[in-house]
């Protein structure tokens, strides 16, 4: 009587196959990053809402007759900034703004837009008397632009 022939594979393959698809993966998922990923594009969102925000506020101001103080009292960058938004306290750009130099008030991606009167971007007035638009809610460091 012959040996038996066995067809398949051993363990020892299988386990060798399985660790290759493991260590494989780790590489991919290391390489890919999906969280900075995300925060990356979260940012990017946020920058360009930024000056998007930026650049309604500097169309309107440009035109004649019309100016920084329509939108009310805008803190000194100095000593702080203002929130901008619908509530109390707030800059409301929205009432100057949209429709004519914006299609709507933008709100940073980590904030609740049906809850939140606050949309998460601040706005002050530089002691040389440019206008800087702030995302302090971005990740790793605040977003800013001046004009």
């Amino acid at each position: 009587m012959k040996g038996k022939k066995y067809q398949g594979f051993s363990l020892i393959e299988i386990l060798v196959v399985v660790a290759l698809i493991i260590i494989l993966a780790t590489i991919t998922i290391v390489a890919i990053n999906p969280a900075k990923n995300f925060r990356d594009s979260r940012n990017a969102e946020r920058s360009a809402e930024v000056s998007e925000l930026l650049n309604a506020i500097t169309q309107y101001t440009s035109e004649e007759g019309n100016n920084i103080a329509d939108f009310g009292t805008i803190t000194s960058c100095t000593t702080g900034t203002s929130n901008i938004g619908s509530g109390t306290g707030e800059i409301d750009l929205e009432t100057l703004l949209v429709d004519e130099y914006i299609v709507e008030i933008p709100v940073d991606p980590s904030v609740d837009a049906a809850t939140s009167t606050d949309t998460g971007y601040d706005i002050c007035i530089t002691d040389s008397g440019r206008i800087q638009i702030d995302a302090p809610l971005a990740e790793e460091k605040t977003i800013t632009v001046k004009r």
